[in-house]
Formats: structure tokens, sequence, C-alpha cells
């Protein structure tokens, strides 16, 4: 137990000297992800399929002063996810943080929804997050520390008439492994936590935010009236990150205006 200092209450959120991974760092969400995750002083090793995004993603985090690493990777092969686990050992030595960021969604009517489509969501989202927690916390183990950060949604936790019949079981098996990942590896000091938000202003939902028919039922549900934004996903990345979550292990944490409030 720390003993309660200025000083340490002060360095809660301190990140310096810390190594993240951040998979989908390219990508909206992961964006911000990095960028708040640099400014409280980690390195960044950035990954996604496409590598001129992720040398643009690089080059921001770089603005913050910290070291920053771009390795392409499909979440979904597993020799992918070594390969990018030993390249990130090999150059920093350590891992001490992990977002699983990466996902996609796919909109069908449940009785059309194509099996190839289901199953894109689900290996990506369920498996991929699955490899990577599977292979970092391998590394994690012998480190007897670590923090893993999912990335969950609100519609984990709620169906939506909007033809999410793959996208909500796979958040839901997220939450799952969540609270299965935290209880198996508490014991070597590794937290496991995810963070479920509602749907965001991105490039991937303008198509549905900017249909005001369909903007009106995903909002009228929040009590806070308007979508996230990936700035919002800031503050409770760092916490999670950093030592201020500690003794917080299993939660899934809705960044959601007040929706599932009610």
């Amino acid at each position: 137990m720390s003993e309660l200092t200025p000083d340490f209450i002060k360095n809660l959120f301190n990140l310096e000297g810390k190594v993240a991974i951040v998979t989908g760092g390219a990508g909206a969400l992961g964006e911000s992800i990095c960028e708040g995750l640099a400014a409280y002083g980690a390195d960044i090793v950035v990954t996604g399929r496409t590598l001129k995004t992720l040398d643009e993603a690089v080059a921001r985090i770089e603005t913050y002063g910290r070291k920053a690493l771009a390795i392409p990777c499909d979440v979904s092969k597993e020799e992918d996810v070594i390969r990018m686990v030993e390249t990130v050992m090999a150059k920093f030595g350590k891992i001490d943080i992990l977002f699983t960021v990466a996902g996609i969604a796919r909109r069908f009517a449940a009785e059309d929804f194509p099996v190839e489509e289901f199953d894109q969501v689900m290996n990506i989202n369920v498996r991929g997050t699955f490899l990577c927690c599977k292979h970092v916390g391998r590394v994690m183990k012998e480190q007897k520390s670590g923090k893993i950060v999912t990335i969950s949604s609100v519609r984990g936790f709620a169906g939506h008439p909007g033809g999410y019949v793959a996208y909500g079981p796979s958040k839901a098996a997220v939450d799952g492994m969540t609270k299965q990942l935290s209880t198996e590896w508490a014991k070597y000091g590794i937290t496991v936590n995810a963070i479920a938000p509602t749907i965001f202003w991105t490039p991937l939902t303008q198509q549905v935010l900017q249909d005001e028919k369909l903007k009106k039922i995903f909002l009228d549900r929040i009590p806070l009236g308007r979508a996230a934004m990936p700035a919002d996903m800031v503050g409770i990345s760092v916490y999670f990150a950093s030592a201020a979550s500690d003794f917080i292990s299993g939660q899934i944490l809705y960044v959601d205006g007040g929706l599932t409030a009610g």
C-alpha cells in the first residue's frame, strides 16, 4: 500500500517510463487514447492494418516528445499478434499498458445478416481482443504487473433497433472476457477493465449521425443529448492506464452520456 503523500497524489496519473500498445490506434478513438497517454508521459506502440495511417499517428504522438512505434498488425491473426508483441519487446523490453481498440461494426437486419459479415465482426472484435490479451498477458505475467483496457460498447449492455446482431453480442463477449481475465490475472498484478462508449462522432459513424432519422433514434436515448466525441475518451483512458486505478479491475465503465442509467 502506497503512503498517502502530496507527491503520491500528484503523480497518480503520471505515465512517464511506461510503454503502451494501442491496437487500432490510427482510428479516431485510438488516436485520442494515444495522444492522452503520450501527454501524460507514455511511449506508444500503435498498431493497425494500414502503415500510412500508422505513420501519421506516430507523427502526432511524437509531438508530445514521446517515443512512438508503428507496427502493422491484423489482430485476428495470431501470427501477426505474436510478431507484434515480439517486436515491442525487442524495442522496449516491456509492456505496461494494452488498449484493445481495434474493432469493426456491420449493420444489417438480423434476418438478412450475411454470415461472412457476422464472422468478420466476431473475428476482429472478440478473437482479436482475446489474442492481444493472451500474448501481452504472458509478458505482463512475467513482469508481475500490467494494465489492460478493452474497448466495449453500450451495445454490449443493451440492444438497439439499428441492426447490431453481430456487434452487440461481440461487445457483450468483450465484457465477459474482461471480467474473466481480471479474475484470472489479478494474482499477477494485472488489472483488466473495459471502456464502453455510446455512439461517437467519427468518420465511421457519419453515415448514421448525418441521417436525421437515425440520429434521433440514437440521441433520444442519451440523457445528455449528444453523441460522444473522441476527446471524451481521454480522461478515462489515462485513469485506467495509471496508478489512479490500481485497485480497480473487472469493471465496465460506460462513457455514454447517461444512456445506461435509464
